[in-house]
């Protein structure tokens, strides 16, 4: 299989992991009409075995339509753009970090900075778009606790992936 097509493929399976991920547990978060859920360990995973722009696009369109099909559709526009820039960012990072710090390193700090993306895009849309305005602050710490639980997951799951070789994948 030539290398693009296993990319899309494997673009395609974890957009569809990131969809279950997502939809499995779904907490209502304060003050907006979100929900909570530990999807974005895969919008992580998805950045880190991809790059982009496979892994943006697969986070996207995983995040996306879980919201689609969980009944949030006034949030598909927002978490489509918010996940993209999680995992572009998390694959820009953790590509400039992997040769000059410890792998763990560089998994955590991009780990980070996707999750500050998402606490504040949420933010930024729940006030703005959906019209929340300063109540969108409520939801921060929802984001948050979610942000802490999923790189806690993602950072645990792709530390076993890299240990048992389990991805034939070639890494970008």
């Amino acid at each position: 299989m030539n290398d693009k097509l296993r990319q899309l493929v494997t673009a395609a399976v974890l957009a569809a992991i990131t969809t279950v991920a997502t939809m499995i547990i779904k907490v209502p978060t304060i003050g907006t009409a979100g929900y909570v859920n530990i999807g974005d360990s895969a919008v992580l995973i998805s950045a880190w075995l991809l790059g982009n722009p496979y892994g943006a696009l697969a986070a996207a369109v995983g995040s996306g339509l879980a919201d689609l099909l969980s009944g949030y559709p006034v949030y598909v526009p927002g978490t489509a753009i918010i996940k993209f820039l999680m995992a572009f960012a998390c694959a820009i990072i953790y590509k400039k970090l992997k040769n000059r710090l410890p792998v763990m390193a560089a998994y955590l700090i991009s780990s980070i900075a996707a999750e500050i993306i998402m606490i504040f895009g949420y933010f930024l849309y729940e006030a703005t778009i959906l019209g929340y305005g300063l109540a969108a602050s409520a939801s921060i710490v929802s984001n948050a606790v979610q942000a802490v639980t999923c790189l806690v997951i993602g950072n645990a799951i792709i530390v076993l992936l890299d240990r048992k070789h389990f991805f034939g994948l070639q890494r970008y």
